[in-house]
């Protein structure tokens, strides 16, 4: 049977190790428990967690025990890794109502059946540390000169770093040593800019076990230009249909960037390496298909086929024959928006999330990329009378690839 290290760096995924021998000897041998952390942050994950459970689906299949580790502890502080500025502190409240809904969405994806997966919550064992006891178990072990030299504090030292969150890799590391001596993990996994917090994590154990475990990270998603994939104009590509519904996450990965395609097939799809290398030759228009591949398998993946079907549905209407499809993504229209007996454009894009602004609305209308019924609008304070939704609705149209159906409700 393949080695699943060697699955995973053929796809591209793995970034660095701290011992790539060792780590493909361990996950030669045997089944081995992993862990991947979470900070429940907000009410939805989103396509950066999507690589993370990738990974974690990977080695389940390859017979290896995943930990979904949810930081109900970690999330008290917040990690200053990738941010210029402290996060917003969350209540206790909110950390569990998070906790809640990672749960429900991972559930969907990864096996916790019988033992197979283990989801615990660190806030089991961090809320209950006394500091001081915590200083001279876990703190002696690290040096604050070298953890200054981290990339992830490094980026905050200019514009100031809480000494809050300079506690944040000791609390991190310490989740390595509690899930070594409970659970036997040996290995922890996190996207790339986890790698200092891993190595923190990795050194614990050793030095106050004398056990070797191993640290492993991830390439991010990010797209031909070096920049993080998952934001659009409405924010995140969240996982949670309520949050992005799925018509807009299939678009989202069939309107990428050409340069895109193949590594998001090889990270976010379980498409065999050989059938994405033959998808990789496509040239021209024939490109495409292969983002409509790509967008089926990633919405099925996290929505289901029917979801993943009536997507691709709807956009076919779409973009092949210009038809109007019940599936495309749809606004209600309140009546007391048309209390002059019409309605502007401005307002309809900003009520159906085309434009996140009045600003943003004017410079798509000024630059000729809005659309009502195939008519483009010209004039910045145009509007649409409430006799142009008779059949009861209207299609905006904003650029070439986003369609919305406004529809009036009386």
């Amino acid at each position: 049977m393949k080695n699943v290290f060697d699955e995973l760096k053929d796809r591209g995924v793995i970034a660095q190790t701290t011992n790539e021998e060792g780590i493909r000897e361990l996950l030669g041998k045997g089944p081995v428990t992993f862990y991947i952390g979470f900070d429940p942050t907000a009410d939805s994950l989103h396509v950066g967690h999507f690589v993370q459970m990738m990974v974690m689906a990977h080695m389940q299949r390859a017979g290896h025990r995943p930990i979904a580790l949810m930081g109900g502890g970690t999330g008290m502080i917040g990690d200053p890794t990738g941010k210029t500025d402290m996060r917003r502190m969350l209540t206790p409240e909110i950390i569990a109502h998070h906790i809640d809904c990672f749960q429900k969405q991972m559930s969907r994806f990864i096996d916790f059946s019988e033992g197979r997966a283990l989801m615990v919550n660190n806030a089991d064992w961090l809320m209950k540390l006394n500091y001081v006891e915590f200083l001279r178990e876990v703190g002696v072990h690290f040096s604050v000169n070298r953890m200054l030299t981290a990339e992830c504090f490094k980026s905050r030292l200019e514009r100031g770093l809480s000494f809050m969150e300079f506690n944040y890799m000791l609390m991190q590391s310490y989740d390595f040593y509690v899930l070594n001596q409970k659970y036997d993990c040996r290995l922890e996994l996190g996207g790339d800019d986890q790698w200092s917090n891993i190595i923190g994590g990795v050194e614990l154990c050793r030095r106050k076990e004398g056990k070797e475990v191993y640290g492993m990270t991830f390439s991010l998603l990010t797209n031909s230009e070096g920049k993080k994939m998952g934001k659009t104009e409405k924010g995140a590509v969240w996982l949670d249909a309520d949050k992005m519904p799925p018509y807009d996450f299939y678009q989202y990965w069939r309107n990428i960037g050409d340069a895109d395609v193949s590594k998001c097939l090889k990270l976010l799809t379980f498409l065999p390496m050989d059938e994405i290398r033959e998808l990789e030759k496509a040239e021209g228009s024939a490109i495409n298909e292969v983002k409509e591949r790509l967008a089926w398998e990633v919405t099925n993946l996290i929505h289901g086929q029917e979801e993943a079907d009536k997507a691709k549905e709807a956009a076919r209407s779409l973009f092949a024959a210009g038809k109007v499809s019940d599936n495309m993504p749809s606004t209600d229209i309140p009546a007391e928006q048309f209390a002059q007996g019409a309605v502007s454009v401005i307002d309809l894009l900003m009520l159906t999330g085309l434009a996140p602004s009045r600003g943003e609305a004017r410079r798509l209308i000024q630059q000729g990329g809005v659309s009502v019924d195939d008519k483009k609008v010209t004039a910045i304070d145009e509007t649409v009378p409430e006799t142009s939704f008779e059949k009861g609705y209207v299609v905006l149209k904003k650029g070439k690839k986003a369609f919305h159906k406004a529809v009036y409700r009386k």
